[in-house]
């Protein structure tokens, strides 16, 4: 039976409306795909404060959780993926590429240009219709 990981990520969005696509690094799985930020939910964790914890973790800024957008489960070779994803925006520090090797910020109508990690996929649908 594969490994079951709950994970959480913040669509991050700024004063122009734009989404933070985060890449993720060569190594590790997925390389080099684009995800929203965020990271596993630890053993009794609540996922709204796992993905504060791992957003200052991974970007050195805190955020606030707005609206949930989906949660969706997608099977890769290495394990079964549950991944919910938020609204968020950054309220301090300056984001910083601390597990990323790139960022952009992009349009919603053009967000679907990047190779995204198919978690991540269902998220995006969504977003784009705004």
């Amino acid at each position: 039976m594969k490994k079951y990981i709950r994970v959480v990520g913040a669509v991050i969005v700024n004063e122009n409306d734009e989404i933070l696509c985060a890449q993720r690094p060569e190594g590790k799985s997925l390389e080099l795909m684009w995800e929203f930020p965020g990271g596993k939910i630890e053993e009794g964790e609540e996922p709204l404060d796992a993905l504060m914890r791992e957003l200052e973790e991974e970007m050195g800024c805190r955020i606030e959780v707005g609206d949930k957008i989906t949660t969706t489960v997608h099977e890769y070779d290495f394990g079964v993926v549950e991944l919910t994803t938020y609204y968020s925006k950054v309220t301090s520090g300056e984001i910083r590429l601390l597990e990323h090797v790139d960022m952009k910020w992009l349009k919603r109508d053009v967000i679907d240009v990047l190779e995204w990690a198919p978690a991540d996929i269902p998220a995006i649908e969504l977003i784009k219709k705004g």
